[in-house]
C-alpha cells in the first residue's frame, strides 16, 4: 500500500488542526497518525485496506479547504514512506519535543460556541468567564514554551476534573487539547475585591457571583480594575460624565481617546457609522479595537457618551467582547463601557494581582480578578479602514506573534533579530523565510516597559529556539534598543547591522506586500515625526528611491528648525514659530496680522530665546519632519494645547477638525518645490501667508485644516509623479506615521492612482514605529543574502 509521510508547515498547534486531521482521514478511510513536534504537524498516512491510492490527494485537498479557523497552512509537504503501516486505525500520538521550527496562533476571540454555553443555563459551563476550546481562547498571554502544549501554559496548575480531562482527550470533541480547558469544578476561579483587599459582603455581591455584582457597581458609577487576558483594563460607564472625568483625573490621561467596549454590533451602531468591512473586522477572532466615525452632535460630540471620552475627535475606538469574562460583563448593557489599559499614563499594562492592588490602588474602587497567571502582556490591537483596506496601528491581541512569511528570495536568510525603534517597539525574529513579530511593546523611554521588552525579547527567543546569525538596530545611538542591541552584539560576538529609519520604513512596506527581493527599486514616500539621517541630521519627510539593500534620498521637506529639540514634540507652538521664522520671518508675520488670536499667543511666549536658538543652532536642530509641520499647522489653530499630553495628539486633532470639511472644490494652501543638484526640497513656506490671510479673514478653523490637508496632499503627489518619471519607476510605498491620517493616506493614494501610478500601503504591520522592526529585519536579510549571492559567484568562476 501506498504510505506517505506528510508535513504541514504554518499556524498548525493549539488550533484545532490534530482533530481536523482526524477527522478527515478517518472519512476518506486512511489509517496512520499524526503528532505535534518542533516543526508542525508530522502526519503517517496510507489508504485502509479498501480504499483507493488517490484518497490521499483528496485528504490533502480537503485539509487545505477544511482548515480550522484559527489555523493558516503555509505548506504541505509530502514524501512516500519506505515501508507501510503496521495499523488499521488512524491515531492522535502525542506532541514530541524536537527543535522548534513552528509558530504559535494568537489570543483569539470566544467563538460563538462557547459564547452560547456560557448563556445556557442548563450548561456545565453556565456564566463561567474561563470558557474556550481549540476554535477560541488565550495562547501567547498564557504560553511559557513550545510545543504549545498544557504543561508549557499557566494552565498547568489546574489539574483537569474527568469531565475536561474526557473532553480533552476526545479527538471528535472540539475541546480536544484545547490547553486552557477548564470548567468551574478544576478550572480558575473570579472574585470582586473594594479597593482595600476586601471581598464584598454577599449582600453587595449580589444573587448570582463577582461579575454580576461588578456589573451593577459599574452601573452605579464606580471605576473597576478588570483583569483579562493580557493584561488589566480600567473599566466605567462610558455615558456617566462624572464617572469618566474622575477616571481622567485618577490615570492621569487627560486627553488621549479611552477605549470602548460594546455588547454587539447594534449597540455600536447607536454611536457610530459601521460599514460591512468594519463590522468584519470587529467580529474577527482577532477582535481589534476598530476607528470608527462616530455619529456626532452638531457640537461633534456623540449623543449619550461624556464628553471626554475622545475630545476633539470625530472617531470612537471600539471593540467586541472577545473574554467570556467581558460576555458576562456586558450581557445586560445596552450602553458601552470604557476599556482602557489599566496603569497610569505611559506605563505598561499590570499583570498580576498583587502588582495591579498596588498600582491600580488610586485609581480602582474595586477590583474583578481571578487566579490564572498572564504570563505575557498582550494589549489591545488597534486597525483603521483607509483607502479601502484594514490598515494596523497597533498590532497586538489577536495578530501576535502569528508569523509574516517572507516575499520570494528571502527564504534562505539567515536567522536574524531585529531590535525596533524608540517609540510602539516590537521586535522582529526571521527563520525559515518568515518574520515573526512581537506584540506592540510600547515606549521604550519608560523604565517598566524598556525591562519588558528586555524579557520578552528572552521569552521569543526561547520559544522559538531562535540563534540570531546577525543583529539590525535603528542608526540612532541613543535608542534603547539600539543600545541593547550593541550590547548583544559584542557579548555574542554577532554582526551589527545598522539600518536607517526610513528605509526600514520603505522596506518595511515592501515586504509587508510581498515584493520580492529581486524586484526592481520603488519611489518610498516616508512621513513621520523623526528618524537619524545617515547624514546625521533629523529626517521625516522623505522621498527615497530603493529596494531592500539600498536607497538614494530624492526628495525630502525643507528641513526646519526644532528649537528646544524635544520640547518641540511636546510644545507645537516652538514648531510654528520655527516654521514662520524660515517663511517670511515671525517679525514681519506679527507685524502684518498684529491682531490674530494665534499673534497674541506667540506673543506671549520667550520669543526672543527661540529666535536666538535658531539663528545659532544651539538646541535646536533642524529637521524635514512632516510630523512637526502638521503640529505647527495645528497650533496656528490652537488645537493641541501649550503642551500635548499624548504622542501626535496636535496632528491627530488636526485631521479631526479637517475632516467633513474637504470637498472636490476645497483648495489647497501652496508649497514650494525646488529641484537641486543631489534631492529635490519641498518647501511649505508658501503656506503661511496664504494660512494667516484665511485667520484674519475669518475663516472657519476647520476651512484651514482642510485647506491644509489639500495643499500638502497635492504638494505630496506632485513630487512623487514627477521624482517617479525622473527615475523610471511605476511603484510608490507609503509609510511612516503621518500615514495613519487617513484624509492625507486617501488623497496620496487616490492622486498617486489617478496618475497612473501604483501605490503600495501597509495593512498587516503599522506604518508607524511598530513597523520598523519588519523593515530593519528585511534589510538586514537582503544584504546578507546579496553577499552569500557574491561569494557563490566568486567562488564558481
Amino acid at each position: 500500500m501506498k504510505a506517505e509521510r506528510i508535513r504541514v508547515r504554518g499556524l498548525v498547534q493549539g488550533v484545532g488542526f490534530r482533530p481536523t486531521v482526524w477527522r478527515l482521514a478517518r472519512a476518506l478511510g486512511l489509517v496512520g497518525d499524526v503528532r505535534n513536534d518542533g516543526e508542525g504537524v508530522l502526519i503517517r498516512v496510507q489508504p485502509g485496506d479498501s480504499t483507493e491510492t488517490e484518497s490521499i490527494d483528496r485528504f490533502c485537498a480537503r485539509l487545505r479547504a477544511e482548515c480550522p479557523p484559527l489555523a493558516r497552512i503555509d505548506a504541505i509537504e509530502r514524501q512516500p514512506l519506505e515501508t507501510a503501516l503496521v495499523t488499521q486505525s488512524f491515531v492522535i500520538l502525542a506532541s514530541e519535543a524536537t527543535e522548534i521550527h513552528t509558530s504559535l496562533a494568537a489570543d483569539a476571540a470566544t467563538c460563538p460556541a462557547c459564547a452560547s454555553e456560557i448563556r445556557d443555563t442548563s450548561n456545565r459551563r453556565y456564566r463561567y468567564p474561563f470558557t474556550n476550546c481549540t476554535h477560541c481562547g488565550p495562547r501567547l498571554s498564557i504560553v511559557r514554551g513550545l510545543p504549545y502544549d498544557r504543561a508549557r501554559t499557566s494552565m498547568a496548575a489546574f489539574p483537569m476534573c474527568p469531565r475536561c480531562q474526557a473532553e480533552y482527550e476526545d479527538p471528535g470533541d472540539r475541546r480536544f487539547h484545547a490547553q486552557p480547558n477548564a470548567c468551574p469544578d478544576c478550572g480558575p476561579r473570579v472574585w470582586l475585591i473594594d479597593a482595600d483587599g476586601a471581598e464584598p459582603t454577599a449582600a453587595d455581591r449580589g444573587d448570582r457571583d463577582a461579575i454580576a455584582a461588578a456589573s451593577r457597581l459599574l452601573d452605579a458609577g464606580r471605576i473597576l480594575a478588570i483583569k483579562g487576558i493580557g493584561g488589566f483594563h480600567l473599566a466605567c460607564d462610558a455615558t456617566n460624565e462624572p464617572a469618566v472625568a474622575e477616571l481622567r483625573g485618577r490615570k492621569r490621561r487627560f486627553a488621549k481617546p479611552f477605549a470602548l467596549m460594546a455588547r454587539d454590533l447594534a449597540v455600536i451602531r447607536t454611536y457610530c457609522h459601521l460599514s460591512d468591512q468594519e463590522a468584519e473586522l470587529l467580529r474577527s477572532p482577532a477582535a481589534p479595537i476598530v476607528l470608527l466615525d462616530r455619529c456626532a452632535n452638531a457640537d461633534g460630540t456623540s449623543a449619550g457618551l461624556a464628553s471626554a471620552i475622545a475630545p476633539g475627535q470625530v472617531t470612537l475606538g471600539f471593540m467586541l467582547p472577545y473574554s467570556p469574562l467581558h460576555h458576562l460583563l456586558l450581557a445586560d448593557w445596552d450602553r458601552p463601557l470604557i476599556m482602557t489599559s489599566g496603569n497610569l499614563s505611559d506605563e505598561p499594562q499590570c499583570l498580576d494581582n498583587q502588582d495591579a492592588s498596588q498600582r491600580l490602588k488610586p485609581i480602582a474602587d474595586f477590583s474583578l480578578l481571578h487566579d490564572r497567571d498572564i504570563q505575557n502582556r498582550v494589549d489591545d490591537s488597534v486597525v483603521r479602514v483607509m483607502a479601502g483596506a484594514p490598515r494596523r496601528l497597533r498590532r497586538a491581541r489577536g495578530y501576535a506573534p502569528a508569523p509574516r512569511p517572507l516575499p520570494p528570495g528571502f527564504a534562505e536568510s539567515p536567522p536574524i533579530l531585529a531590535f525596533g525603534g524608540e517609540l510602539k517597539n516590537c521586535f522582529c525574529l526571521v527563520r525559515d523565510g518568515e518574520a515573526i513579530l512581537s506584540q506592540h511593546l510600547g515606549d521604550l523611554e519608560e523604565a517598566r516597559t524598556s525591562r519588558e521588552y528586555e524579557a520578552t525579547l528572552r521569552l521569543y527567543r526561547d520559544l522559538f529556539q531562535h540563534r540570531p546569525a546577525i543583529l539590525a538596530v535603528d542608526l540612532h545611538p541613543d535608542y534603547r534598543s539600539t543600545l541593547i542591541g550593541r550590547a548583544w552584539a559584542e557579548r555574542e560576538g554577532l554582526p551589527l547591522v545598522g539600518v536607517q529609519h526610513h528605509h526600514a520604513h520603505l522596506a518595511s512596506v515592501l515586504a509587508d506586500n510581498d515584493r520580492p527581493l529581486d524586484a526592481d527599486p520603488v519611489l518610498g514616500i516616508l512621513l513621520d515625526g523623526l528618524g537619524l539621517g545617515d547624514d546625521g541630521t533629523l529626517w521625516g519627510g522623505e522621498f527615497l528611491l530603493g529596494d531592500y539593500r539600498d536607497y538614494r534620498r530624492v526628495g525630502h521637506l525643507k528641513p526646519v528648525a526644532m528649537p528646544g529639540g524635544t520640547q518641540a514634540i511636546l510644545e507645537p507652538w516652538r514648531n510654528l514659530l520655527a516654521q514662520l521664522e524660515a517663511a517670511d520671518g515671525w517679525d514681519a508675520m506679527r507685524a502684518r496680522y498684529p491682531d490674530l488670536e494665534v499673534t497674541r499667543r506667540l506673543s506671549d511666549k520667550p520669543i526672543e530665546l527661540i529666535q536666538t536658538l535658531i539663528e545659532r543652532g544651539l538646541n535646536a536642530p533642524r529637521s524635514s519632519s512632516a510630523g512637526r509641520l502638521f503640529d505647527a499647522v495645528a497650533a496656528a489653530l490652537g488645537l493641541g494645547g501649550e503642551r500635548v499630553t499624548y504622542e501626535g495628539q496636535a496632528a491627530i486633532e488636526l485631521e479631526a477638525l479637517a475632516t467633513g470639511a474637504i470637498d472636490a472644490s476645497t483648495p489647497g494652501y501652496p508649497c514650494r518645490l525646488d529641484q537641486e543638484s543631489s534631492a529635490w526640497q519641498l518647501d511649505a513656506a508658501p503656506l503661511w501667508g496664504a494660512l494667516f490671510t484665511d485667520l484674519a479673514q475669518g475663516v472657519a478653523p476647520a476651512r484651514i485644516a482642510a485647506r491644509f490637508h489639500v495643499g500638502f496632499a497635492d504638494a505630496i503627489v506632485d513630487t512623487a509623479v514627477r521624482l517617479a518619471r525622473t527615475h523610471g519607476v511605476t511603484t510608490v510605498a507609503l509609510s511612516g506615521g503621518v500615514f495613519q491620517n487617513r484624509i492625507l493616506m486617501e488623497s496620496v493614494t487616490k492622486g498617486l492612482s489617478a496618475a497612473g501610478l501604483n501605490p503600495l500601503g501597509q495593512r498587516h504591520v503599522p506604518s508607524n514605529d511598530g513597523g520598523l522592526a519588519l523593515g530593519q529585519a528585511s534589510v538586514a536579510a537582503a544584504r546578507a543574502l546579496t553577499r552569500t549571492s557574491r561569494r557563490m559567484e566568486r567562488d564558481e568562476t
